[in-house]
């Protein structure tokens, strides 16, 4: 078996998997920017929104960050994969930007 991995013939954000008398090439994982290989921990550097934990890429809760980034009144934050949204508390709902209450 010939080792075509070894010539890098995928894209930047998948990985080379070789086979027998062939090759595939899969898609790196979410929180990767470029990989080695298969998951989070075969990341070359970690996707925005995700940091380096124990060889792993893993999601930044932005929501625990101590500056609060929903800022807008009656407004709460959810915590997204890679990143997150800013959401009208229960009890309120966007009018032009604005949450008021239902």
């Amino acid at each position: 078996d010939l080792d075509e991995c070894a010539a890098s013939p995928c894209k930047d954000h998948q990985y080379c998997l070789n086979t027998d008398g062939s090759f595939s090439c899969k898609a790196c994982d979410a929180s990767c920017v470029g990989c080695t290989g298969e998951g989070s921990q075969k990341c070359k550097t970690c996707a925005s929104g995700y940091v380096k934990e124990d060889e792993t890429c893993t999601d930044v809760d932005e929501c625990n960050l101590p500056e609060k980034i929903c800022t807008k009144e009656n407004q709460d934050c959810v915590n997204t994969s890679g990143s997150y949204k800013c959401v009208c508390s229960e009890g309120f709902e966007d009018k032009d930007g604005t949450c008021v209450q239902t």
